[in-house]
């Protein structure tokens, strides 16, 4: 009897206790209502806690009595405390004031490493090394980057200046100094008022941190490298009536633009792809219907950036292929180890992305890494994705050293790969890298000439590119284009769960190959036309039905989008200049299709094809007014993108404007991508 009383008694106490529990949801946005997302949510006096999403929403678990507390970076803490009433909470966060009243240098110390291979995997073991620093410096071991905390708000508005073994850090290379390997550096000394302005004049007036590093001699290297873009002109249709281009899946250009806004770096305007900004979202284009790999949609309405200009949205919605559908995949990660890999954003990065992957392999996959850096070598075999354990300990034993011999690891890559080839299956290679290759073939006409030799075996190529400094955007850009495959820069741990997790299928498995456009205009209601973006997409005429041309390749799910800004004809325009009547060439225009504003042509291959399909759609005048949602907000990118690239064609430059209409047009944003973008570009406004 005593025994029951003790178990009724038990459940009792068990009951009341779980009565004080519950489940707290909310949104956490700063002082303009606008969400933020990664703002750390921790009950206070313990180690729970939780992460606002893309889109500041959260969910915790809390006892009454608790008081939660939210912290972000640039942003004053808030606390709140939990009562009965709690159940969703609504916190606005205020931009801290505070500046250079405390800095954190965080730091792994050198490993004790016992060598596998002189270029590659090694296993380790970490121990604590003590930075010298001055009073109020703090140590922690969290990583191998430098980390400085409280030095500004993220308005921008209160900048230190740095100073690395002497000399002073330019605003567009400060980003960079976050990434200094902690270990290098000897000491680290804060200047405030009088001491950082006698020291280092006007530029101190916020204060100074001097890094002194063990060599005494590091350098800020910043020599990121894009491939030119020159800016497509309006062309007139009765001289040039078609226009022809490969398709464009990448996304690298906006992640990449993404972390230089976010780190307060002016944006280079080769770094800004506008097709790539814009193919970074979704569209609600409908899946295909028929027996081909995609479906085509297109509008047009008026450009909200000039109003004698009209604008064309072409689009293409891959077929989702469930995951557990897709063949067997015979992937090998090729991945750089090489030196210049050795900051937080790379190696470090890199290896916590790829688990993302691993997570999602099957049984029936198999993984190989491959590791270049002075020279290239195996060092996981074949492994099914069902040994998941040991495919992350294999990149958890990596560490960086060394030079890059990039093509040596390429070729490896590739050979590894048709040794395990998979009929009708998934072979690709994935690699990861900065692009910084240094050791044999490097130059960005032989890596292509590599790639394209490679290419014949059927295995396709997915480029990932990490870190600042010296990432070579343009040579991951010619090896994804050449390779059959797909381009992203991966800046944060939110990417790659987008780009391995979200997108797996998309990201690794190709559903059609070498997809060309070509638009012929209708001369009698279009006068000129210009392609926005895809510069170096771009393809000769004939090229259209050469099936030997390569092109771009669309993945399972991934949409493309492309717009043309167009001149009706009647419309007066300084974009057009008059040129010469013609003495042998007399155009007469064909006025049978005149509800027509163009004819688009599409052309692609099975992946394992050599023979191309065709597919026509023609775009009618448009007699309505509205246009979709989907139209507007990826003319606001088009329109940002424009204006980050300075382009001569934007005739409203208001920065407000573009805000306005991306705002209006931002429904179904499940994820929160596009509410992150009006934030970039209101960070952009700030800078």
């Amino acid at each position: 009897m005593r025994q029951l009383q003790y178990i009724l008694l038990a459940f009792l106490i068990t009951g009341i206790s779980n009565a004080q529990d519950m489940k707290i949801t909310g949104k956490v946005t700063d002082n303009q209502n606008q969400p933020l997302p990664g703002v750390n949510i921790v009950i206070k006096g313990s180690t729970n806690g939780t992460q606002t999403d893309f889109d500041g929403n959260y969910t915790i678990l809390a006892t009454i009595g608790d008081t939660l507390m939210f912290s972000y970076v640039g942003f004053e803490t808030a606390e709140e405390k939990i009562t009965t009433a709690s159940a969703f909470m609504h916190i606005k966060l205020t931009p801290s004031s505070a500046a250079l009243e405390e800095v954190v240098v965080t730091a792994y110390g050198p490993s004790r490493v016992r060598k596998s291979m002189s270029y590659a995997a090694r296993k380790k073991r970490r121990k604590q090394k003590h930075i010298n620093k001055s009073s109020g410096v703090r140590v922690f071991n969290t990583s191998n980057a430098l980390k400085i905390r409280g030095v500004n708000s993220v308005l921008g508005t209160k900048q230190p200046l740095y100073v690395v073994d002497g000399v002073p850090v330019d605003t567009k290379d400060i980003a960079v100094v976050n990434t200094i390997d902690a270990t290098k550096i000897a000491k680290v000394k804060v200047l405030k008022n009088k001491k950082a302005t006698s020291a280092y004049g006007s530029r101190a007036k916020h204060g100074c941190i001097v890094i002194t590093t063990h060599s005494g001699n590091y350098k800020i290297q910043n020599d990121e490298s894009y491939r030119e873009i020159v800016e497509n002109d309006f062309k007139k249709v009765q001289m040039a009536p078609l226009s022809t281009f490969s398709i464009d899946v990448d996304k690298a250009s906006y992640s990449n633009i993404r972390r230089m806004i976010n780190n307060g770096v002016k944006v280079p305007a080769d770094a800004v792809k506008i097709e790539e900004m814009i193919n970074y979202f979704n569209y609600q284009y409908e899946q295909p219907k028929d027996e081909h790999p995609f479906a085509i949609h297109t509008e047009h309405a008026s450009t909200p950036w000039n109003t004698k200009t009209q604008l064309v949205k072409i689009g293409l919605k891959g077929k989702e292929i469930p995951q557990h559908e897709i063949p067997a995949s015979n992937l090998v990660f090729l991945i750089d180890v090489s030196g210049s890999m050795s900051d937080s954003n790379k190696l470090p990065l890199l290896k916590k992305a790829f688990k993302l992957l691993v997570n999602q392999l099957r049984e029936k996959d198999k993984v190989a890494i491959i590791v270049y850096a002075g020279a290239a070598g195996m060092v996981l075999k074949p492994t099914s994705g069902a040994n998941k354990q040991e495919i992350n300990q294999a990149l958890q034993n990596l560490e960086a050293g060394g030079s890059t011999a990039g093509g040596e690891g390429i070729r490896l890559a590739y050979k590894i790969a048709k040794e395990n080839f998979i009929k009708n299956g998934n072979n690709r290679v994935i690699l990861a890298t900065d692009g910084d290759f240094n050791v044999g073939i490097s130059s960005d006409k032989d890596m292509k000439k590599l790639i394209e030799e490679k290419r014949k075996s059927d295995v396709f190529l997915t480029c990932l590119g990490f870190g600042m400094g010296n990432y070579k955007d343009s040579k991951l850009e010619i090896l994804a284009d050449t390779g059959n495959g797909n381009h992203a820069y991966i800046d944060t741990m939110q990417e790659a769960q987008r780009v391995l997790g979200k997108e797996f299928g998309g990201t690794l498995y190709t559903i059609a190959k070498d997809v060309k456009i070509q638009v012929e205009f209708n001369p009698e209601k279009v006068q000129a036309y210009r392609l926005i973006g895809y510069e170096n997409r771009l393809l000769a005429d004939e090229d259209f039905i050469d099936d030997t041309k390569d092109a771009g390749e669309l993945g399972s799910g991934h949409t493309v989008t492309a717009l043309y800004e167009v001149i009706p004809v009647g419309v007066k325009s300084k974009y057009l200049k008059e040129i010469a009547d013609l003495k042998y060439t007399n155009s007469t225009i064909n006025k049978e299709y005149g509800d027509e504003l163009l004819t688009v042509k599409f052309r692609y291959k099975k992946p394992q094809k050599k023979k191309s399909i065709e597919m026509v759609h023609v775009l009618q005048i448009n007699t309505k007014t509205s246009v979709s949602q989907d139209f507007n907000f990826a003319a606001s990118i088009a329109w940002f993108g424009m204006k980050l690239r300075g382009s001569k064609y934007i005739e409203n430059q208001n920065l407000n404007d573009i805000i306005a209409l991306a705002e209006t047009n931002k429904e179904k944003d499940d994820q929160g991508y596009k509410a992150e973008f009006i934030r970039l570009m209101n960070s952009y406004q700030g800078l």
